[in-house]
């Protein structure tokens, strides 16, 4: 590391402070510290190449360095890089994205407030939720339900619908206001049940729930397609129009989290109607409607909710709820012509085309013996690893086992997600057969890497 680049390196480790920052190693190992991207491929400041197994964090759908969407933010930079939207401002970039993205969600989610993430959209989703049936006159409509390993963000509200366990440690969550399901997870809770007695049991609870806490209680259920960052779960067919089903019965709003699964990952510009079948009342995006060029979020609702809340109420005819950013005209700008472009180079076709490749090539690395469950759908998948594939025991936490994987991967040239005891696979949207085969041959080779480290240090049985 020359002079330089080890300043950089120390500047970072002394006064940034990082999501999900390890404290127990961080001092010592600090970031490595990226400089530039083209394509599927990211360079560290030492100029070492890497392909992107996770698209920046689930959002490079268009690949990294595209030079027309680049041109379109400088450009609108020029012209309008800010103005507020509050009232009656508005930019041409955010009355265009919001009649496209009106287009693309199914049913009537005709109405989109913008923020800058997956976080500020879901928080926006609640209070809009909360605010809905308090104008409707039930303002006893206040409990949400999520799910166990469901991902929903980091801001206060956002966290306490997030249902992964580890991250509320020492953290404190917006008391009794989120009820959790338990996560539609086959490998490790499905308990010897097929895939349709298993949708059984979920919408069995599901129900139980809902009758336990009154439907008079309940606002809404939100739910990702396809859990993210809880482990790429997939649910058993049929989970999701059956818990649809469920919330229209009992007059609860569904919300659809779509911040990873929209814009291509999955095939779809929007999946909830076009895989799942369902019109969710809210839809929330993220992550891919910008590529994440540029932070920015929507929550979007149906015309349903849109007419309640926007009646002028005597007391204050506003909607007293928004950010600085909302609509901002850059970000607005980068997301419209991110949409064109995964639209006119056909980006959805492409990931229907090699997505089923990607699955059975990474399906190829279950013979591993610490490999316990391979799954996911198209450019969304996890290998889930394990000490004993007949028992599906897990490493002990502190091995971080993941870690181990993802440090091999790295020193071959790839970078995944490890989220102990899974690594994680989101590329971009750009990954071709190539990108794939290398892929998969680097993960297998770190698989080996590992395993016989294990072994070495006598952390795994060499019977």
């Amino acid at each position: 590391m020359s002079k330089d680049n080890r300043t950089a390196w120390e500047k970072d480790r002394d006064h940034v402070i990082h999501p999900y920052a390890n404290f127990h190693n961080f001092k010592n190992e600090g970031s490595t510290i990226f400089t530039r991207a083209k394509g599927h491929f990211i360079e560290d400041i030492d100029g070492n190449q890497y392909l992107d197994g996770m698209a920046g964090l689930w959002c490079v759908n268009i690949g990294h360095g595209n030079e027309e969407l680049a041109e379109t933010i400088g450009q609108q930079a020029k012209n309008l890089a800010y103005f507020n939207t509050f009232e009656n401002s508005s930019s041409v970039p955010a009355a265009e994205l919001a009649a496209k993205l009106a287009k693309l969600a199914p049913g009537s989610l005709n109405h989109t407030f913008f923020g800058t993430g997956g976080s500020v959209a879901n928080d926006t989703a609640i209070r809009l939720a909360h605010y809905y049936f308090n104008l409707k006159g039930m303002p006893k409509k206040k409990k949400i339900l999520s799910r166990e390993l469901g991902y929903h963000g980091s801001t206060y509200l956002a966290h306490t619908l997030t249902g992964i366990k580890i991250t509320h440690y020492g953290f404190d969550l917006a008391p009794d206001l989120v009820h959790y399901l338990s996560a539609p997870y086959i490998y490790r809770n499905g308990n010897g049940m097929n895939e349709q007695e298993f949708c059984d049991f979920l919408m069995e609870e599901m129900e139980q729930k809902i009758l336990e806490i009154g439907p008079e209680n309940i606002a809404a259920f939100i739910a990702e397609p396809i859990l993210g960052a809880g482990g790429v779960i997939v649910p058993p067919k049929g989970y999701q129009k059956r818990s649809w089903e469920l919330c229209k019965r009992y007059e609860i709003l569904y919300i659809s989290d779509e911040v990873v699964t929209a814009f291509g990952r999955l095939g779809h510009m929007i999946t909830s109607f076009d895989l799942f079948d369902i019109e969710p009342d809210i839809l929330v995006l993220a992550k891919g409607i910008s590529s994440g060029y540029v932070p920015l979020g929507a929550t979007m609702v149906s015309d349903d909710i849109h007419d309640v809340i926007s009646i002028p109420k005597k007391e204050n005819p506003s909607l007293t709820h928004g950010f600085t950013y909302s609509g901002h005209p850059l970000a607005c700008a980068a997301g419209l012509k991110n949409i064109e472009i995964l639209e006119r180079e056909g980006f959805c076709e492409h990931v229907k085309t090699w997505g089923p490749y990607f699955e059975e090539q990474l399906k190829t690395l279950s013979d591993y013996e610490i490999v316990g469950d391979v799954r996911g759908s198209h450019y969304m998948m996890c290998l889930e690893l394990v000490k004993d594939k007949s028992t599906k025991a897990m490493f002990d936490f502190d091995l971080n086992i993941s870690k181990r994987v993802y440090q091999h991967c790295k020193k071959r040239g790839l970078m995944m997600r490890p989220i102990t005891p899974l690594c994680v696979f989101s590329p971009p949207l750009t990954f071709d057969k190539e990108a794939i085969d290398q892929t998969v041959a680097i993960v297998r080779e770190s698989l080996e890497a590992t395993i016989s480290e294990l072994k070495n240090e006598e952390l795994l049985s060499t019977v």
